[in-house]
């Protein structure tokens, strides 16, 4: 499989280049040459595999012959080593769980692909690389888990001061090692930002050999559409039609990666882009039009995105053509206080507990069904009630348990870096670490 880039076409590159280089020339993101098709046979009997053979014929088209299969099986099986279960929440609507792994978030799983991947790259090479992360929340935990006391990796998380939970940057900042949790005083938009300027400039990569674990890399992006095949799976014990699939929506990776799954011949009957205030997207599947606007900080922290970068491979999936987007994704935006609105009940009429991502989806999905009567759907809860326990328990008015997972984390001493949201502070960091 070869990889191009959306900004310069002409730049091709293999998998493992992608993999360690994040993005191409001119901030471009990389997009596969063609999208593999999932064998019709495959598809319908999801039911006779094990969810590691699924995901094994899920990767094995990206990677090609630079991961050799054994090798690749393996990957796949530490990088789903937990439970993804589909719970009913009601009778027309279910729940994909994504937060049973290391650090209660859907990321654990692309994180724990690309650190295995780029481990094995670096396998035996005099090579030390720089991972480089801005995080809304659950992305640099899920990152700095996944690549803690790697040998020859070097990891700096930039996260946006007060704008996180205090679960989430504990997980950013009490690992120590080889992470380095940088606290920038702006958005996630700024960290982000900053992030794309760094590997754009000459000086620090003729230094540094920088790599991204944000869903611009390809290895984070493209094995979140093995959750999708998990859900599908599980979807058919017990459903006979096509799902709905509401996706919280923020930098819009996981949302593309599902997407792909479905171009590639995976059924699904609508995919919901559930947002909240930060409704850029919501708003162009409704007037064609891009507007950006400054980020507006909510309860569901790690949606607060005003520049999604996965969008464009959205727009590269559909080649661009407006009237077909909008006839598969549908647009929602959620506020706070409906949000909170929607814990609260969910948990009375369910003694279901959703946080306030799981929640907009929710939202946004039960909205749709109400004008599309028999269809049902799902939504992907993406991380952990315990993670956002200050908004949740203000809703639902019982403690949330502390997972035994968290409960040490929790002890450490935060060790974090604090800077101002300017690209000079970040290039001294970088470069005085050297």
């Amino acid at each position: 499989m070869k990889y191009y880039n959306l900004k310069d076409k002409k730049e091709v590159v293999n998998f493992k280049t992608a993999l360690i280089r994040s993005q191409g020339r001119e901030k471009g993101l990389f997009f596969p040459e063609h999208i593999p098709k999932f064998n019709p046979e495959f598809m319908e009997s999801l039911d006779q595999f094990s969810d590691a053979e699924i995901a094994f014929q899920c990767m094995k088209d990206f990677t090609g012959e630079e991961i050799p299969s054994d090798v690749l099986r393996q990957i796949i099986a530490e990088t789903i080593n937990f439970e993804i279960p589909l719970k009913p929440i009601n009778d027309r609507m279910y729940v994909l769980e994504l937060f049973h792994g290391p650090t209660l978030a859907f990321k654990d799983v692309g994180a724990r692909f690309m650190s295995r991947c780029l481990s094995y790259f670096l396998n035996g090479k005099n090579k030390k690389v720089t991972v480089l992360v801005a995080t809304s929340g659950d992305t640099g935990g899920a990152v700095a888990n996944g690549f803690l006391k790697t040998s020859g990796i070097e990891v700096v998380i930039l996260y946006p001061k007060n704008r996180v939970s205090d679960v989430q940057e504990q997980q950013l900042t009490a690992l120590g090692e080889n992470i380095h949790a940088l606290e920038v005083n702006g958005s996630f938009d700024d960290c982000q930002s900053m992030v794309k300027q760094a590997f754009a400039d000459e000086e620090i990569n003729a230094q540094l050999l920088l790599t991204s674990a944000n869903s611009i890399n390809v290895a984070r992006w493209l094995p979140q559409q093995i959750y999708y095949l998990l859900a599908l799976k599980q979807w058919r014990k017990t459903e006979t039609t096509d799902p709905v699939i509401s996706v919280p929506s923020g930098n819009f990776g996981n949302l593309c990666a599902g997407l792909l799954a479905h171009f590639r011949g995976m059924p699904a009957e609508q995919f919901i882009a559930a947002c909240n205030e930060n409704d850029i997207i919501p708003k162009y599947l409704k007037t064609q039009e891009l507007k950006f606007k400054d980020t507006v900080a909510t309860l569901s922290n790690a949606m607060d995105v005003s520049h999604p970068s996965n969008f464009v491979r959205i727009l590269e999936l559909f080649h661009h053509r407006f009237d077909n987007i909008k006839k598969k994704i549908i647009g929602s935006s959620v506020n706070d206080e409906k949000t909170l609105q929607t814990i609260k009940e969910v948990y009375q009429k369910y003694q279901y507990v959703l946080e306030p991502h799981s929640a907009i989806a929710y939202t946004a999905l039960k909205e749709y069904l109400a004008e599309n009567p028999g269809k049902k759907g799902l939504i992907l809860a993406t991380a952990h009630p315990v993670k956002f326990s200050g908004t949740v328990e203000k809703a639902v008015h019982t403690k949330i348990p502390l997972p035994e997972s968290l409960a040490e984390l929790m002890k450490k001493e935060k060790k974090s870096f604090e800077i101002e949201p300017e690209f000079k502070a970040l290039k001294k960091f970088l470069l005085g670490r050297r």
